[in-house]
């Protein structure tokens, strides 16, 4: 495994952790233009299968929509099997060669601990929100399109410095076990609770504050992906008469370079349901 996953794994290890309850007012836009709808869904990575059917006006949008598209198909078994060789260095290269000593032990001693809890609180990555539309959608033969792909989301994960890479496991590791992490994830799924990407966006700076590098590589992993999006979305609105429901990480919603607002400043009609 890399460098680059080691970090994915830690972080989506907090997520698993931290998840709460299912969201209580939808994170949930309408976006119009003169010829048509869409619908803009707010994402997170972890769940609970309790949470499921997610709110009424989350499936009432889903059931409207011709579409459903998302940044990736992450139930897809051959891209992530290319996902894993890509992001996997080559043997005998190991991560430890790649990070400092004191690093690489201390990520030793938390994925064991990590392990052990996840099943035990019952949060796991396969009853993501994003998981469970993409079943759905396949269930209901309904189209799938993807704003990016998954080898889209690999070429930019491999994209990173090994100097890059190293600053972001090691903000990691500083995160989980200072407990920042947890606390981070259970504000940024309230948030997602109460539909407020305001919020979202205050936590995620607090987070940046506070972790050296994390600023960056949000710049890298959020917002400068926002354009060719916000392009797709556009098409959606203006190309087409089908309705479009758009599943994204709630962070990419959210704030001045969020798509909300990009989307406003475009001319269109934005309103949270």
């Amino acid at each position: 495994m890399s460098l680059r996953q080691r970090c994915a794994v830690l972080l989506s290890l907090g997520l698993a952790l931290a998840a709460a309850p299912a969201a209580a007012a939808p994170y949930l836009w309408e976006v119009l233009s003169m010829n048509n709808r869409v619908y803009l869904y707010g994402t997170v990575h972890a769940g609970r299968k309790e949470w499921f059917p997610l709110p009424r006006e989350v499936e009432d949008a889903y059931e409207d929509s011709r579409v459903l598209v998302v940044e990736a198909d992450i139930t897809d078994a051959n891209a992530a099997a290319g996902a894993t060789s890509a992001m996997t260095y080559p043997p005998p290269d190991a991560l430890r060669a790649h990070v400092p000593l004191e690093d690489y032990e201390r990520f030793m001693k938390l994925l064991p601990r990590y392990r052990l809890l996840e099943p035990q609180v019952g949060y796991l990555s396969q009853y993501s929100v994003d998981a469970y539309l993409l079943r759905r959608a396949k269930t209901d033969l309904k189209p799938i399109v993807e704003l990016e792909g998954n080898a889209a989301q690999i070429a930019l994960m491999t994209s990173f410095s090994e100097k890059e890479a190293a600053t972001m496991f090691k903000g990691t590791l500083d995160a989980l076990e200072s407990g920042l992490t947890n606390e981070q994830i259970a504000g940024l799924v309230g948030a997602w609770q109460n539909g407020d990407p305001q919020l979202v966006l205050e936590i995620a700076r607090r987070y940046n504050e506070r972790v050296p590098g994390a600023v960056a590589i949000e710049d890298k992993f959020v917002w400068s992906r926002h354009e060719a999006m916000a392009r797709k979305i556009e098409g959606f609105l203006t190309d087409t008469k089908q309705r479009h429901f758009i599943a994204v990480g709630a962070l990419h919603l959210a704030g001045p370079r969020g798509l909300l607002e990009m989307l406003r400043k475009r001319g269109y009609v934005v309103r949270q349901l």
